[in-house]
């Protein structure tokens, strides 16, 4: 397999094999393609979680569960819970 790199992945792959911690180029980008399969499955586990939370959005919608507040105040709600767990 031949793979075409720009001039600064290259230069990327370069540091990275001068640094030490990796042999060859070949190396890097097998690392590289190991990390984007990670990414691609974490992406995956978010789209999943986002799905779910909008199917129980829809049933609690179906139910008739609502909620009074505009999304301005449950998200300055959310962010104060946030700002007093992180005091």
């Amino acid at each position: 397999m031949h793979v075409s790199l720009t001039p600064r992945l290259e230069e990327m792959v370069k540091e990275k094999v001068a640094s030490g911690l990796y042999n060859n180029a070949s190396e890097v980008i097998r690392e590289a393609l190991r990390l984007m399969e990670q990414h691609d499955q974490m992406l995956d586990i978010k789209r999943q979680a986002l799905r779910d939370a909008v199917l129980l959005g829809f049933d609690q919608a179906e139910r008739g569960e609502f909620s009074d507040r505009s999304v301005a105040e449950i998200i300055a709600a959310a962010n104060s819970s946030t700002v007093e767990e992180n005091a």
